[in-house]
């Protein structure tokens, strides 16, 4: 990662964050604290501290630089705020060429397509200079706002997860989807 990675759409930027960018993360945490939780693994106190905030720029970019994993922030376009996230995590190499898609958007930001805007950026971005072969994103059952993002996405479902992740102190089924490099 000799470069920073950087997106921009008609609405929004798309990047790695600072470590000294750390309070705009941890206001984004703080606001949409109950808004995220039944979407998430429980969180400590430290996930809404500044410091844990800037411990966790610094372990994504540490992961970046290994290609591990990219978080991204979704930015309003003068950077003052940020709308969203998401994640391609568990990267593989090799013969798979692949992560998962992890992704959560503000309250005040929902319903106005600025998750798809992102998302529909950072997939040709995985597919490009990422060099991914397939995404895979995968979804509650109930969460039905994720599944219809994910099917205008172009992903496919593939399968299905019995208590597969512990999210809000529940083990949760998931839809398996993954969109595929439709080129190479």
């Amino acid at each position: 990662m000799s470069e920073p990675i950087r997106m921009r759409t008609a609405r929004t930027v798309i990047r790695l964050l600072d470590p000294d960018e750390a309070e705009l993360l941890r206001r984004y945490r703080t606001e949409n604290r109950e808004h995220l939780a039944p979407w998430e693994p429980l969180r400590t106190e430290s996930h809404y501290s500044l410091e844990g905030c800037r411990q966790a720029i610094e372990a994504g970019l540490e992961a970046a630089r290994g290609d591990r994993g990219y978080p991204f922030a979704i930015l309003t376009p003068d950077a003052a705020a940020m709308i969203g996230t998401f994640t391609f995590a568990n990267v593989v190499r090799g013969v798979f060429q692949a992560c998962h898609l992890g992704y959560g958007i503000g309250a005040s930001h929902e319903g106005k397509g600025l998750m798809f805007e992102a998302l529909e950026a950072a997939v040709r971005y995985a597919f490009g200079p990422l060099d991914f072969h397939r995404v895979m994103a995968n979804y509650m059952p109930r969460n039905e706002r994720s599944g219809r993002l994910l099917e205008r996405l172009g992903f496919e479902k593939e399968g299905y997860a019995k208590r597969y992740l512990k999210i809000d102190g529940l083990w949760e089924d998931h839809v398996l989807t993954a969109k595929i490099r439709t080129q190479g």
